[in-house]
């Protein structure tokens, strides 16, 4: 069974020579359809430095990294802007909602630059909306939700076209316990269901509710474990 990421003696440099940074050292990793992964470190770790390249947001130095069988570590800008809008659910600390659109509407908003025609995506972001607790709240804007259901909102647009990678960066950071307990359950079950879902955190806590846990340290893999502690869990009710 290939790997649905890996990353193969992946280095990321920023000011080479006499001052270079050295961000990531060559780093290698296989990640697996329907893993659960956390990705750990602290600031100045290399972990939202290899959270860009695990996101086709940046494209490393030297190395390779294959995402769902394509080698995309030398492609241009716009190449990875189309492996993206395929291949990778996002899910950020900032809820990044358009302010004036509704939940429904903000979820459909990726499907259209996709291409979807108005009837498919409207069911995608319905049902998406549904499976986070939210088919109660579709006509609401941002500012008529709770952080929490803010949250959920982008994790409906995140999952509506079924990418095969769900990154979530920090998804509880800017929540309190509840809603944050009530992402990750929603992450869990996400990963029950057969999703690859990948979180990064800084946030030891967190990072226990994944079934694998990979730490990174000054820009290498310092331990990648599977977590003995890990339970699949029940979503907390919306």
């Amino acid at each position: 069974m290939e790997p649905l990421i890996k990353v193969m003696d992946m280095c990321k440099i920023y000011n080479p020579g006499e001052n270079e940074v050295r961000a990531l050292d060559h780093i290698n990793l296989e990640i697996f359809q329907g893993e659960f992964v956390a990705i750990i470190g602290q600031s100045g770790s290399g972990k939202s430095t290899f959270m860009n390249m695990l996101g086709c947001l940046d494209v490393p130095t030297s190395g390779k990294y294959f995402l769902n069988g394509t080698d995309v570590s030398t492609m241009e800008d716009n190449e990875l802007s189309a492996i993206r809008n395929k291949e990778i659910g996002f899910i950020f600390q900032g809820f990044n909602l358009i302010a004036n659109l509704t939940a429904v509407e903000n979820v459909e908003l990726p499907l259209i630059y996709r291409g979807v025609d108005r009837k498919t995506r409207h069911k995608l972001a319905v049902e998406s909306l549904e499976m986070v607790g939210l088919g109660k709240r579709m006509g609401h804007k941002p500012n008529e939700m709770s952080g929490g259901q803010q949250q959920r909102v982008a994790i409906a647009r995140a999952i509506a076209a079924k990418p095969p990678v769900i990154l979530a960066d920090e998804p509880t950071g800017n929540l309190d316990s509840a809603s944050s307990r009530e992402i990750l359950a929603i992450l869990k079950r996400m990963h029950r269901e057969g999703r690859t879902v990948i979180l990064i955190t800084h946030d030891d806590g967190i990072a226990r509710q994944a079934r694998r846990v990979v730490r990174v340290m000054d820009g290498k893999i310092e331990s990648d474990d599977l977590n003995s502690h890990f339970e699949q869990g029940q979503e907390e009710e919306a």
